[in-house]
């Protein structure tokens, strides 16, 4: 095939890394240098019931507003119900996650740990903590107190919220045997709440008293008391009915329970999973909805002995953690454990309920995610859950999942969760937004399957076409799965390659195959344990990334057997094989730079520059395998994530690493912004997308190469608002807290034995020691003109340039102001303000005052040096030349002034005697410094002198 094949593997020299360059402040530092964490993205809901809130306001009418409040770990989030959007997230995170949440009024409440936090507008006011120092599971807002139960189940504290300081009122304990996990506060009753416990059974207390009323047994609750040990309450539920709550079950029974009289009235079964919420209509239908921990919603006909109205297969891809009416509408809201919350509209009491308004993320953790078009503001995630969404990261509320077709109704006719029907889980997206408004944008492979799909982000939905990797259909022929896909920049191909080596161009307007590339057999120069052993699979190669330049010139293929294939983009033609010491997991291309960074599975990163087809860094260091890794926009850096939950950045350039942390769980992907303001991250214990911000766009930071023992915990992003007032401390969060010393900046003096100039031009001293020859020769040689009269009603001022003089009154006299006063009177110049400023202070070196004389023009020192007319004057000038010789610094400059001083003041410093000793001084240490100079003068030459002769 005439392919050039390189066995030449190995790479260019290493720099060795300087030792010793960490410094202490650096060690010490407890976050990281490029990144600050920003933000997380993506996250709705968790396995904490939602709190639903409805306002009516009078006059007004487009009906109550409705606010939900869910958990999000650590922090909680509040959205208005009427278009689903983001009201605020709460910020800073509380100590340890939510476990229960409560609203009064204006007022949140949740409790961390045994900790329970009052939080208005975001913001914590206040804190209770538990005396006995344990965890609270669940509270309750009950009138002016707030209750809440121990994680061990075994009391219940109640604060007085009354008094100004809110104290703790009572501690009441629970008798063995009864593990309390809920509080119900039904209708009408004063001072009294339901208390579940998981052993099944129900007490009625009084919270005031503190005394047991009524213990409603297991027995009683249930059908078969035969099977009430092992059946633990799970949902309570408040009904329009005065003395009526629906009681559900871990077993899937619901019973319709009457306090008042100690009597069950109704009993209904869910048989898929246990209940996990409860809620009454409250809008004159006697309608009961139920949810199951397998994602089931059940409507329940009241008034027909509790006949099942509807069942909603499917209405959350998890279990679902709550269920709420909206008062007086027939809108449902549900949230579940697939980070989703959704409002069902029912259209008529007996019709099934229609799907309204949903906010939704990925309920699986996002294993692949890639920043989307050149302005930084959506990012493509992949994920387990079969999806493929848009995230935002302007608005939560314009992100999206990519629709896969009528998946619910044909869901709903076969009696199958929507999630089996979607497509498997991509592996492998590209994509290229300059054709994105004419036809598909987006290419992705699937795991198992033998076809890449095409995508379109302007209609959000899946492509029309599907391209195939098969060869010819032979018989015993193996079929193989895609593994690698790749957008021309172009947008007008897409490329797919199989696990058999066969690679296909398709056009993406038309979806006809335009070319097909042929990788060959392995060559014989690869290493023997990369080549395949049985007979059958000697001809498949399996491709594990593609990549194209940026001008269509060049196809780069990588094989597991490792090996790097170059072909021709317009003849298809194999024309270049590099063979690499380790097979290739995946392939990265900046396109701009030429740089193609490989993963290798010897957990080395290789950059290969495809113009040259050669290897030009190898990046190590790695305890763990490499995941995923990024180019910054310039090429500058490069960002990998591996498996020792590491995440690095390296300098391309140098080669090495300068920046590296450890978050709390592995990061699976990363993705760099094209605007380079962001790093996203996705982890493989969470379902968001976390930002990063990069330091080195908002401050300076220090490139210094750093070693892996410098590495620095670092906890993730939390979804957050910062407030206006905390606008300015999230900005100074962004900068580096110490700022290193910058090597590459040359010191005033490299040493104290030697001497330093200026490092001005030496055209200035020349000019100042010649200057009275260049004003003799730059005199003008005749007068001035007269200019040209003006108008005789316009009368002019006499002088060079033309000036009109306006008419005075007359008798006005201009009178002398303050400001013009006293400038008249301050004669001193700011020459010798610093000169005898520094004087006074006994400064070692002057110096500030000699950094203000080079900054002045000659005929500027000129004109101070002759101003110093004063005994004083010249007494500190001739001190000021004497420290500066004595610190080694400036000497052509000190040689300057000290020629053009005593040219000027040669015969005053000759007439007095009082000035005889500083001059003595001054002249001592100017023959003691112009031996040393003339001494480094000829020690420099015999060396100079001596190399050359040698050489």
């Amino acid at each position: 095939m005439g392919a050039n094949i390189d066995t030449r593997s190995s790479p260019p020299p290493r720099k060795r890394l300087r030792t010793g360059t960490t410094t202490d402040a650096q060690k010490s530092k407890q976050e990281p240098r490029l990144f600050a964490p920003f933000r997380a993205l993506g996250l709705i809901t968790n396995s904490v019931p939602f709190v639903l809130q409805t306002r009516s306001y009078k006059g007004a009418t487009d009906g109550p507003r409705i606010h939900l409040v869910t958990c999000l770990g650590k922090a909680w989030a509040m959205w208005e119900g009427e278009k689903m959007g983001l009201l605020f997230h709460v910020g800073p995170d509380a100590p340890m996650p939510i476990a229960s949440m409560a609203m009064d009024g204006n007022a949140v409440w949740a409790s961390s740990g045994p900790y329970v936090m009052k939080y208005l507008r975001g913001k914590e006011v206040s804190r209770l903590i538990n005396p006995l120092e344990t965890s609270l599971s669940y509270i309750q807002i009950f009138g002016k107190q707030l209750l809440a139960l121990t994680e061990d189940g075994s009391r219940m504290l109640a604060w007085d919220m009354e008094s100004e300081a809110i104290e703790l009122q009572a501690t009441i304990q629970f008798e063995a045997g009864f593990t309390a996990i809920m509080i119900h506060h039904p209708a009408t009753y004063l001072n009294k709440v339901l208390v579940a416990s998981c052993q099944g059974s129900m007490q009625l207390w009084n919270t005031r008293t503190q005394t047991l009323i009524h213990t409603f047994s297991a027995a009683s609750l249930l059908t078969s008391p035969s099977n009430t040990s092992g059946t633990a309450i799970t949902a309570l539920a408040r009904s329009p009915a005065i003395d009526v709550v629906g009681i559900g079950f871990s077993s899937g029974e619901i019973s319709v329970y009457d306090i008042r009289a100690d009597e069950r009235l109704m009993r209904m079964v869910m048989q898929d999973g246990g209940i996990r919420a409860l809620s009454f209509r409250s809008d004159g239908h006697p309608v009961l909805a139920t949810a199951s921990s397998t994602g089931h919603i059940a409507l329940w006909d009241l008034n027909a002995g509790g006949r099942l109205l509807h069942l909603v297969r499917g209405a959350h891809d998890g279990a679902v953690t709550a269920l709420e009416w909206v008062s007086g509408q027939p809108i449902l809201i549900s949230s579940g454990e697939d980070n989703s919350v959704k409002q069902w509209l029912f259209d008529s009491p007996t019709e099934a309920p229609r799907l309204l308004k949903f906010r939704s993320g990925h309920h699986a953790p996002p294993h692949l995610i890639r920043y989307y078009g050149e302005d930084g503001k959506q990012i493509l995630t992949a994920s387990r859950d079969r999806s493929l969404r848009c995230t935002s990261v302007v608005r939560d509320s314009r992100s999206f999942e990519l629709s896969q077709g009528s998946l619910a109704k044909k869901a709903k006719n076969l009696s199958i969760p929507i999630a089996s029907l979607k497509f498997p889980a991509i592996n492998s997206l590209s994509y290229s937004t300059i054709r994105t408004k004419d036809w598909d944008d987006i290419l992705t492979a699937h795991n198992d399957e033998s076809v890449a799909r095409t995508w379109t982000m302007k209609d959000k939905r899946v492509g029309k076409y599907v391209f195939t990797v098969t060869g010819e259909k032979r018989k015993g022929v193996a079929v193989g799965s895609v593994k690698a896909v790749c957008v021309t920049a172009c947008g007008n191909f897409g490329i797919a390659a199989s696990s058999t080596g066969i690679i296909n161009m398709y056009n993406l307007q038309s979806g006809i195959q335009r070319r097909t590339f042929d990788i060959g057999p392995c060559p014989a120069n690869v290493p023997s344990r990369f080549r395949p052993t049985t007979e059958g699979k000697k001809k498949e190669r399996c491709i594990t990334g593609l990549a194209s330049d940026a001008l269509d010139r060049v196809i780069v293929a990588s094989t597991i057997d490792g090996t790097l294939n170059f072909f021709d983009f317009h003849t298809a033609v194999l024309e270049h094989t590099l063979v690499l010491p380790s097979a290739v997991v995946s392939v990265t291309l900046h396109r701009d730079s030429g740089l193609l960074a490989l993963i290798c599975d010897d957990l080395v990163v290789r950059i290969i520059d495809i113009e040259t087809r050669r290897i030009v860094r190898e990046l190590g260091g790695f305890r763990g395998r490499v995941l995923d890794l990024t180019f910054s926009p310039d090429s500058r850096w490069l960002v990998t994530t591996s498996m020792d939950s590491v995440i690095r950045t390296f300098d391309i350039p140098t080669g090495r690493l300068i920046d590296l942390f450890r978050t709390s769980s592995v990061a699976t992907s990363v993705s760099f912004s094209p605007t380079n303001d962001f790093l996203a991250t996705s982890h493989v214990d969470s379902v968001g997308v976390y930002l990063w911000a990069n330091r080195a766009q908002y401050s300076e930071v220090s490139f210094q190469s750093i070693v892996e023992d410098d590495v620095v915990e670092v906890s993730l992003p939390s979804m957050q608002g910062v407030a206006e007032d905390e606008a300015l401390d999230a900005l100074s969060a962004l900068s580096v807290q110490d700022q290193p010393a910058d090597v590459f900046v040359t010191p005033p003096q490299l040493d104290g034995d030697l001497v330093t100039f200026t490092l001005l031009p030496r055209s200035r001293w020349q000019t100042l020691l010649n200057l009275e020859v260049i004003q003799q020769r730059n005199k003008p040689k005749e007068p001035p003109k007269q200019p040209e009269k003006a108008p005789f009603f316009l009368p002019t001022l006499p002088g060079v340039e033309q000036r009109f003089a306006p008419e005075q009154k007359k008798g006005e006299k201009k009178k002398d102001t303050k400001r013009l006063q006293h400038a008249a009177g301050s004669t001193e110049s700011v020459f010798y303000a610093k000169l005898s400023e520094a004087y006074e202070s006994k400064s070692s070196d002057y110096e500030d005052f000699f950094n203000y004389a080079k900054a002045l023009s000659p005929a500027a020192v000129d004109l101070e040096l002759r101003a110093l007319v004063s005994l004083d004057a010249l007494r500190m000038f001739l001190a000021a030349l004497t420290r500066r010789l004595c610190s080694h610094r400036d000497f052509e400059a000190v040689q300057t002034f000290l020629n053009v001083f005593l040219r000027t003041h040669g015969d005053v410093l000759a007439g007095n005697a009082e000035l005889q000793r500083d001059l003595e001084t001054l002249a001592e240490a100017q023959r003691r410094e112009s031996e040393r100079l003339l001494e480094l003068l000829a020690s420099s030459l015999g060396t100079l002198s001596f190399v050359r002769d040698t050489v």
